[in-house]
Parts: C-alpha cells; sequence; structure tokens
C-alpha cells in the first residue's frame, strides 16, 4: 500500500508523517531497582497543520491480580507525556544530509520536562537528552536517550535512562501497532 501524506501536514513536518496516527502495543520496562515488568502503551502523533507534530503517550501496567494493589482486573497508568516533535530549520552538527535535525519537547506530570535533539531518516529517529529539568519532586533522570523505528509496519522503540545516580542504560523497550481510525 503507498504511503499518502496525512491531509493538512504542514511540509516542514514531513520527514515525520510515517509517525502520524494511533500506535498500540505491549513493551517491557527493566531498571536496576525497578522489577522487570510488561506494560501496554498508546502513542499518538496528530497535527493541527502548524510545522509540528503533537505527541501523547500513555503507559500502563497490566491488570493487577484479585487483592493486590490497584483496581482489580483494571490496567494501571505507569507514566504519561505529552509535547511536540518538530523538524530543525537548521541541520545539526553531524547530521546526514539524508537526514531531517529534529527538536523534541516532551513534559510528563511527574515533574520532568526534557528537551532532545536527533535525527530522522530512512524511517528511523535518534534522540539525545540536551535538557532535563525537574521539580524538586521530579525523579532524577540526568541523561536520556530514544531511538524509535519502522520496522515491518510496527513502530519499535527503545530508551535509555541515566537516573537516581545510575549510568546510561536500557530503561524500556516496546512494539506499537499502528491503530485504525
Amino acid at each position: 500500500m503507498p504511503f499518502t501524506f496525512p491531509e493538512g501536514l504542514a511540509p516542514e513536518a514531513y520527514p515525520l508523517a510515517w509517525l502520524v496516527g494511533h500506535w498500540r502495543g505491549e513493551g517491557v520496562i527493566s531498571y536496576p531497582d525497578i522489577p522487570e515488568t510488561t506494560f501496554v502503551q498508546d502513542v499518538v502523533f496528530d497535527h493541527d497543520g502548524g510545522p509540528y507534530l503533537r505527541y501523547e503517550a500513555t503507559t500502563r501496567l497490566p491488570a493487577v491480580e484479585p487483592g493486590a494493589d490497584g483496581p482489580d482486573g483494571e490496567e494501571t497508568v505507569w507514566s504519561t507525556e505529552t509535547g511536540y516533535w518538530r523538524v530543525s530549520p537548521e541541520p545539526h552538527e553531524g547530521a546526514r544530509e539524508d537526514q531531517a535535525s529534529l527538536e523534541v519537547l516532551l513534559a510528563d506530570p511527574a515533574g520532568r520536562v526534557s528537551v532532545y535533539l536527533g535525527v530522522a531518516g530512512n524511517g528511523r529517529i535518534d534522540l539525545v537528552s540536551d535538557l532535563i529539568a525537574r521539580t524538586s519532586t521530579g525523579a532524577d533522570v540526568s541523561a536520556s536517550k530514544r531511538m524509535y523505528g519502522l520496522v515491518e509496519g510496527s513502530l519499535m522503540w527503545a530508551w535509555d535512562l541515566a537516573a537516581f545516580g545510575k549510568p546510561l542504560q536500557s530503561y524500556a523497550s516496546a512494539q506499537l501497532f499502528r491503530q485504525e481510525s
């Protein structure tokens, strides 16, 4: 099936056009002092015609066993993020000619705002944190890297964190599938 640009998408956002839509799938969280657990995630990339994409992600832990903490039989929200993804008007240092330079701003309700710089090209996106700010009660995250890729129609992603005094290492990954509108 040929790819069609989403209606009304600003030309500046064309390098990100393949992301537009609702994605859902499963993944795993694993980090020191956090027990390995599976999760379900919904990610929505949409636009309003501006030169950027809007981003919203909700990560939920599976339903708990009866008698455990949390509502019986319901998924529990682990985290949410909202933000904006845009193609930089100027290429980042080291970006190849076949890559678009990106600027990504993400916020979460746990008291953290992150700015990522990166590149997109050939169905792959690599992001590295440029700035991470947090409130006094926000999680102590000092660095982050994310990779997104379009693999046989699935959105695959991996997220590395340096947090709580630990060095940069794998934190979470998932495989998401495009949902019908």
